[in-house]
């Protein structure tokens, strides 16, 4: 059955890259890019199995277990388009095919030079016979990075003006993970692209690194009362764990001013930088204060764009509350 499920998909893969995608880029003197173009049709595909197994599974747990019920959910039907947008789009891979060039021109001359960057299987030579291993730690390396990604959008104003949109919903779900503002989404994958291409991770893994790290974010944004136990939550990051990071009172410390529990797969960083924050209270979620208006909770989509673009530009402005 499994073997079936993968021809299938293999097969229909093929067919729309040959039938949809490869005509245009052939028209357009872009023929080169084919192989990152199959890659893209693959994540396109997976990002359409994403949504429906997020529906089929995620969507009866909120439904028998909810932390939260509303009879209005305007709000978190703006999310289910978000989430449309976000995983049937292509920002990471797109980032990834017009950094590649660039890096390869960078490595061809510091070879010409007499430079040789490592890659990781340089440093460790045993997982270039080893895939599994060698995904798990390219999956460690980038979720490092990522914690640092999201730690400076909560840091940095301009970044946290865009990131705010994503943290203004007051009625999280599953859906939740994929409300970002596009400045936003083009910053994260920029940043995602780069990191991958500086461990010299390999475009086939990347797709999958990419697709393993937004199913747990999808995961962790669920309305469901829902834990890993005392020891799971201290290994993947769970819809407790991260509720807090969304907490529309945050707990109070020097080292909260600028949120807590900000990994995004394993909580080990926040553990080891000290932003980790472990209750067992399901806490509401939402932005208490600034930088965006309190309509953002409840805005359509462009609204939240333009909202977005309104509170980035206004952190360019001299604060007259500021010394």
């Amino acid at each position: 059955m499994i073997s079936a499920f993968v021809d299938g998909f293999v097969e229909l893969q093929g067919w729309l890259l040959d039938r949809v995608v490869q005509p245009p880029l052939l028209a357009m003197g872009m023929g080169s890019h084919l192989e990152m173009a199959f890659d893209g049709v693959e994540f396109f595909l997976c990002g359409v199995l994403q949504l429906a197994a997020a529906y089929l599974l995620l969507r009866p747990l909120e439904a028998l277990r909810p932390i939260e019920v509303w009879t209005d959910r305007q709000a978190v039907r703006v999310d289910v388009l978000y989430s449309f947008l976000d995983r049937l789009g292509v920002i990471p891979l797109l980032m990834f095919a017009l950094l590649a060039p660039l890096f390869v021109l960078v490595d061809g001359w510091l070879r010409f030079e007499g430079i040789i960057p490592p890659q990781l299987e340089d440093l460790v030579p045993a997982l270039e016979t080893r895939p599994l291993a060698s995904f798990l730690a390219y999956l460690i390396l980038i979720d490092f990075a990522e914690y640092w990604r999201h730690r400076l959008s909560h840091t940095l104003r301009w970044w946290w003006a865009l990131h705010a949109i994503h943290h203004s919903q007051r009625q999280m779900t599953l859906w939740t993970d994929s409300r970002n503002h596009l400045l936003d989404d083009l910053s994260s994958g920029f940043w995602f692209a780069l990191m991958a291409l500086l461990i010299g991770v390999p475009p086939g893994q990347f797709v999958g690194i990419l697709i393993a790290v937004r199913t747990v974010e999808n995961l962790s944004h669920v309305n469901a009362r829902l834990s890993f136990g005392r020891l799971g939550e201290r290994l993947l990051v769970s819809p407790r764990y991260h509720r807090w990071h969304h907490a529309l009172e945050l707990p109070t410390g020097r080292q909260y001013r600028f949120g807590c529990n900000f990994a995004v797969l394993f909580p080990v960083w926040d553990q080891i930088f000290g932003t980790q924050y472990l209750a067992q209270e399901m806490p509401a979620t939402g932005l208490s204060h600034g930088p965006l208006p309190e309509s953002a909770a409840q805005s359509g989509f462009w609204r939240q764009q333009w909202e977005g673009i309104q509170a980035l530009l206004a952190t360019f402005r001299p604060d007259p509350h500021r010394r």
